[in-house]
């Protein structure tokens, strides 16, 4: 009986090794790159890209079990990768929910690959259960990285912070502004008065949907794609009351259009691709490229297969010089998905890579600038509360 009781232990031990240490291997797994660092640009790209104030809409890093002040060897962002990247702005999204199976076609709500992640990550009991806690967590994470930093990192909430940031930045580009987001208002749990939790928590961009249909509207993977919901009808009267940016990424585009039918402002796509060179679900129409610029938005090209159909710089500038195209430079700008499970061409360090595409593209150095971050500062400035 000893023996079996000294056995059961072991294997319960070993069990929660492999359980606890799952986090760490899924991330090495499934946030990659197509080559590893480092990633070398010409004399002159590299020149151009350390006068650029860089911005990216999209990162997903706050799921993971991963200190952001320290350097990693896997994953595609930390605040030393930022730095080397010279990024002015990281736009930092929360994850809460993904359904098993997860695929681009057709999700429900009934399952969530993120609960087991978080109780093997030792995040508190309360975001066990509880959507809305996983995103304020994801926030306090955020807000605590950048206590520790030293002024490297600042939590941008407001245009008179984002200013202040501006001013320094001139004089010391070795700092990053981080944006607070949410990858779909699932977080809600269907209470309007959630929205000004997490506003006073410091999210400013709101995802409607994520990968399944919820009680704000439809998902473009979800099982019924519909438009917005009476509750959804609220949620964006209030967004737009508290002045939170709405993100149309991952929604259906039943919900595009009823979304684009009552907004009063700028609207974003924060990390997409353009049917025009890579058809599917969850990539742009040319009509709702046009009809989301005419809000004055700005929408964010992809960098993963599925956003461009490649995993390549060439990829990515294909996408940004057909958008381009169609609605203007001034409505396009970089939208990675860095850390939500693709494969990449580079990490943030990497991003002299894109600046030399561009320009090889023959895009000259104000559209290269428009398109790396200042449509996002443009924006930003002209929309935060």
């Amino acid at each position: 009986m000893r023996n079996l009781l000294i056995a059961l232990l072991l294997l319960v031990a070993v069990g929660l090794g492999i359980f606890f240490n799952l986090p760490g291997y899924l991330d090495r797994r499934m946030n990659t790159v197509a080559t590893p660092a480092p990633y070398p640009a010409s004399d002159s790209a590299t020149a151009l890209h350390r006068t650029l104030f860089v911005a990216d809409l999209h990162d997903d890093a706050l799921l993971w079990d991963r200190n952001l002040l320290e350097r990693h060897d896997y994953g595609h962002s930390d605040l030393p990768r930022l730095l080397e990247g010279h990024v002015g702005l990281q736009v930092f999204s929360t994850v809460t929910k993904t359904p098993r199976g997860l695929n681009y076609e057709r999700n429900g709500a009934d399952t969530d690959n993120i609960t087991p992640l978080v109780i093997a990550q030792r995040w508190p009991r309360e975001t066990w259960t509880s959507l809305l806690e996983r995103a304020l967590y994801q926030g306090r994470m955020l807000e605590e990285a950048a206590a520790g930093s030293h002024g490297k990192l600042t939590l941008v909430r407001n245009r008179a912070d984002f200013a202040r940031y501006l001013a320094a930045w001139k004089t010391n580009p070795n700092q990053v502004a981080a944006v607070l987001a949410t990858e779909g208002l699932h977080p809600l749990e269907g209470k309007l008065e959630n929205i000004d939790r997490m506003y006073d928590a410091g999210f400013r961009i709101m995802g409607l949907t994520h990968f399944f249909d919820n009680e704000v509207g439809g998902s473009a993977h979800g099982l019924e794609k519909g438009g917005l919901t009476p509750f959804g009808h609220q949620v964006i009267a209030r967004l737009e009351q508290k002045k939170m940016l709405v993100d149309l990424a991952h929604a259906s585009r039943a919900l595009i259009d009823d979304v684009l039918a009552i907004s009063t402002r700028p609207v974003l796509v924060s990390h997409t691709g353009v049917e025009g060179t890579c058809p599917g679900v969850r990539n742009l129409t040319d009509a709702h490229l046009q009809r989301i610029a005419a809000t004055g938005g700005v929408i964010g090209i992809g960098y993963w297969d599925g956003a461009v159909c490649d995993t390549s710089v060439k990829a990515i500038v294909k996408a940004i010089r057909y958008a381009a195209d169609k609605i203007g430079v001034e409505h396009i700008a970089l939208g990675s998905d860095f850390d939500g499970a693709v494969n990449t061409p580079f990490d943030t360090s990497g991003l002299a890579q894109l600046t030399q595409g561009l320009a090889e593209a023959g895009f000259s150095q104000s559209d290269i600038a428009a398109i790396m971050g200042g449509n996002v500062r443009r924006l930003l400035l002209d929309t935060l509360p």
